[in-house]
């Protein structure tokens, strides 16, 4: 699916820019079950938090921004359980992951509303799903163009060779924020935008500093995060965890002490279940 020169700059910089990925049927289904999923099931509110928003927004923007978002898309609508397993999707991710084995980790919408639609702060995904190494890739699904007044994706290149980084996750009195990088050491305005068209992808390893502006336009900007991994690089905490995942590309290799995943609910999901009813 990709060429050498392709994976050799994911390697580098640590991001890539597929386009045409989907095609405009394909889009125009994905588009209407989002649309659908926003009125439906997606929640709305301030998004992320943190003492960041005060530095990359000026006060009335930050008293009205808002984010639109979901998880695990593909549970919802048929049309993105294709195209979170559409094949040559996946074949990109096991050119960018070793040609062995992928396993989709989850899908989540990322919407910013017209005007003032939420930027996000300079940070690593790893924050939120934390894994052993770096054999996971995030994808963007383009389900709108991009450009700098609507909030395209942004990165820093080459970042992902440094690592996991400590995020900041608490205010100074301590309390709880999303995790975020330190905005005047990981800067948005040294970041390289990559705008992108409806129907394109744009993925990164999940060790790459990246971060987006504000929405300022008077339409949503529509963005669906896919995350593809290895199934044996190791998650030890965060989204999804212990979930067993879809197997896009390959087999599921039998390592020592793997067991058959459990066709039992478990205790904890059966006392949630119980609290709701």
């Amino acid at each position: 699916m990709l060429t050498q020169q392709q994976i050799d700059f994911y390697h580098e910089n640590g991001y890539l820019h597929i386009p045409n990925v989907f095609n405009d049927g394909e889009i125009e289904a994905m588009r209407d079950d989002l649309n659908w999923m926003i009125d439906t099931w997606a929640s709305r509110g301030i998004g992320w938090t943190g003492p960041w928003r005060k530095e990359i927004m000026d006060e009335a923007t930050e008293g009205k921004s808002e984010l639109i978002a979901m998880h695990d898309l593909h549970y919802y609508a048929a049309s993105w359980m294709r195209g979170v397993t559409k094949p040559n999707l996946c074949e990109a991710m096991a050119d960018l992951l070793g040609r062995e084995q992928v396993a989709l980790h989850h899908s989540t919408m990322h919407v910013k509303p017209c005007e003032t639609g939420q930027p996000f702060p300079m940070h690593q995904d790893w924050a939120f799903y934390k894994h052993d190494d770096d054999r996971f890739v995030d994808v963007l699904v383009h389900l709108d163009d991009t450009c700098h007044e609507n909030g395209e994706i942004r990165f820093l290149p080459g970042s992902h060779k440094q690592g996991a980084l400590p995020h900041i996750t608490q205010f100074a009195d301590g309390t709880p924020c999303t995790p975020h990088l330190p905005q005047d050491v990981w800067r948005l305005a040294d970041s390289v935008a990559v705008p992108a068209r409806k129907g394109d992808v744009v993925c990164f390893n999940i060790f790459t500093i990246h971060g987006s502006y504000v929405n300022r336009t008077h339409d949503m900007r529509r963005m669906v995060r896919v995350g593809y991994r290895h199934p044996e690089n190791r998650q030890t905490s965060g989204q999804s965890c212990d979930r067993p995942n879809l197997m896009v590309w390959g087999r599921r290799r039998r390592v020592q002490g793997a067991e058959l995943f459990s066709t039992e609910t478990s205790a904890s999901a059966e006392a949630e279940h119980a609290v709701k009813l």
